[in-house]
C-alpha cells in the first residue's frame, strides 16, 4: 500500500530542492572563484554575488517555510504580514514580477495563509515574462491575479489545483497546486482557474473559515 503522506512529502521537498539548486549552486560556484580570484576588483565582485546568493537562498526558504512548513508554529492564526514579506523576498524589490497587497486583516488562518502563498506562487511563476501579481483576501474568499506579455499555466498544474490528476502521476511540478487541492478539500473549499487569455490569469478559492 502507498504511503500518500510520504510520497507527497517527497514532492514538496523535490520542489523546494529544485528552487534552491540555483542559488545554492551560485554560492558554490563563487566561493570557488574567490579562493583563485587575486584581483581586488573581482573579488569584491565575487563577494556581491555570493550575497544576492545567500539572500536568494534565504528569502526562498523563508517564504517556501510558510507556504509548505509549520506557517506561524502551533497557532490557527499567522500574521499577514508574514505572507507579504515572504513574497516580497521571492520576487525581490527588482523582480521581474510587481505585487499588490490587498489584504487587511491582520492575521489569516494557517491554512487560507497556505492556500494564498501557494496560489501566489503558481501564478507568479506562469509570468514567464514578469508583469503585475495581485493578491487579495477577505473573510474566506482568496482571489490571485496575474497579468503579463506571456502567460503559461501548465495543464497539469491546472488539473493539479482542479483535483482532476491522478494523485500516482503528480510530479513534483504540480506540488503546490496539489497541495491546495488537499487543503481546500479537507476544509470544504474550492477553487477557480480561467484561461490565462489575453495575458490575464485569474484564480478565486474559497475556504469556509
Amino acid at each position: 500500500m502507498v504511503n500518500r503522506s510520504a510520497e507527497f512529502a517527497s514532492l514538496l521537498c523535490s520542489r523546494l530542492c529544485h528552487d534552491l539548486l540555483s542559488p545554492v549552486g551560485a554560492l558554490n560556484n563563487g566561493i570557488e572563484l574567490l579562493a583563485d580570484e587575486t584581483d581586488p576588483e573581482m573579488r569584491e565582485r565575487c563577494m556581491e554575488l555570493l550575497a544576492e546568493s545567500a539572500r536568494t537562498s534565504a528569502n526562498k526558504l523563508k517564504f517556501f517555510r510558510l507556504a509548505f512548513g509549520a506557517a506561524g508554529g502551533f497557532g490557527e492564526q499567522v500574521d499577514s504580514r508574514e505572507a507579504l514579506t515572504a513574497l516580497e523576498g521571492l520576487h525581490g524589490p527588482a523582480g521581474k514580477v510587481k505585487l499588490g497587497w490587498m489584504v487587511e486583516a491582520a492575521t489569516l488562518p494557517k491554512a487560507a495563509l497556505k492556500v494564498l502563498l501557494n496560489l501566489a506562487l503558481i501564478a507568479g511563476d506562469a509570468l514567464v515574462r514578469g508583469g503585475q501579481l495581485d493578491i487579495g483576501a477577505e473573510g474566506g474568499e482568496i482571489v490571485i491575479r496575474a497579468e503579463g506579455p506571456r502567460l503559461i499555466l501548465d495543464a497539469e498544474i491546472r488539473n493539479a489545483l482542479l483535483g482532476e490528476s491522478d494523485p500516482d502521476m503528480i510530479s513534483p511540478r504540480a506540488a503546490a497546486a496539489w497541495l491546495v487541492h488537499l487543503l481546500l478539500d479537507e476544509h470544504g473549499g474550492t477553487v477557480q482557474v480561467s484561461q490565462p487569455e489575453e495575458g490575464v490569469l485569474m484564480i478565486g478559492a474559497n475556504l469556509p473559515l
